[in-house]
């Protein structure tokens, strides 16, 4: 059966430490762009296909902003999010149905509940149900709607890959990444999911991120635009306490979570790795990825330390901490 890098191409990533310690490990594969493109390191085996899972969503959205779609700012920002269901996300994600006249039944997502915990508690104590625009992409799913409706093409299917909307975004991927998928998924929200190499996804992170806003050609104002909002409104994309929140806030750095342990991350300066942590976990993926930035020298060292101990990695014996999950390799 087909499948991604193997264990023997990977290398260790990441260590979780309990009271000095190594408990468990993370092997993967990293690599890590210059600003002008090259590759200046590489960790385990980079040229394998990967599902990006949603790490795709950028790809996606610039799709669907040159399909005739005007996303800018708070919108921009919450069609490539996998958000946590908080009451401002899910204002945005209606806000985006509301423009087209268009259900919350009409997103293809599956129905869930909040993942921020606050907005769990809220539901629960209401009594209401699980809802297709609580799950983490139903941004994506709305600037999907929207793209359809603006062009015409049929709702109904708007996820099979053979519908007009995915052709687009399949060719928006090719564009930026210079590659042609290995395999085509079913993600967990129900799109379709590309297979590509960890090269590829940088390659293609990498242009949209860096994309300039006087661009002559629109593929690149639009990546322009949606990383402009993205790092202006952090909230959006993640949520409080959410690992991409956090470092947008704090570093400047454009950053996407995928599952199954994948890792997207520009610096400011344009640095970019791309990583998949091969156990599928991704408690590690941010730290790793802003360590590699770190030793790129695209971040500041002190500035990652400062972040980590935002981001929920300690280990706990009982109420006290008494180890860390770290980046090593």
């Amino acid at each position: 059966m087909p499948g991604t890098f193997s264990i023997t191409d990977s290398v260790e990533l990441a260590v979780v430490e309990r009271g000095g310690f190594i408990e468990s490990r993370h092997a993967g594969s990293a690599v890590v762009l210059s600003p002008d493109g090259e590759v200046v390191r590489a960790l385990g085996d980079v040229r394998s296909p990967i599902f990006p899972r949603s790490c795709l969503k950028p790809f996606q959205a610039v799709a669907v902003m040159t399909s005739g779609v005007n996303l800018r700012g708070e919108d921009a920002a919450i069609s490539t999010a996998s958000h946590s269901g908080t009451a401002a996300h899910v204002s945005l994600v209606r806000g985006l149905l509301d423009r087209a006249s268009l259900p919350v039944s009409a997103l293809g997502c599956p129905p869930a509940a909040p993942s921020d915990q606050a907005a769990r508690d809220q539901l629960v104590r209401s009594g209401g149900p699980r809802e297709r625009v609580y799950m983490n992409c139903s941004g994506k799913h709305a600037a999907m709607l929207l793209a359809c409706v603006a062009n015409e093409w049929p709702l109904e299917g708007y996820l099979d890959p053979e519908h007009p909307l995915q052709k687009r975004i399949l060719d928006v991927i090719e564009r930026f990444t210079g590659e042609r998928p290995a395999a085509t998924a079913v993600d967990g929200c129900g799109s379709p999911v590309h297979a590509i190499t960890l090269n590829a996804l940088a390659r293609g992170i990498q242009k949209i991120t860096t994309a300039a806003t006087a661009s002559p050609f629109a593929l690149y104002r639009e990546a322009a635009a949606l990383t402009e909002a993205a790092r202006a409104n952090p909230w959006a994309v993640g949520g409080p306490g959410q690992p991409d929140t956090i470092a947008m806030e704090r570093l400047g750095v454009f950053a996407k979570i995928g599952a199954e342990g994948i890792m997207v991350m520009t610096a400011p300066n344009g640095t970019t790795t791309a990583l998949k942590v091969l156990d599928g976990s991704s408690r590690a993926s941010t730290i790793i990825a802003l360590r590699l930035l770190a030793e790129a020298g695209a971040v500041e060292h002190d500035a990652v330390d400062a972040v980590q101990t935002e981001l929920d990695l300690w280990v706990m014996g009982g109420e006290r901490r008494v180890g860390q999950i770290r980046a090593k390799f």
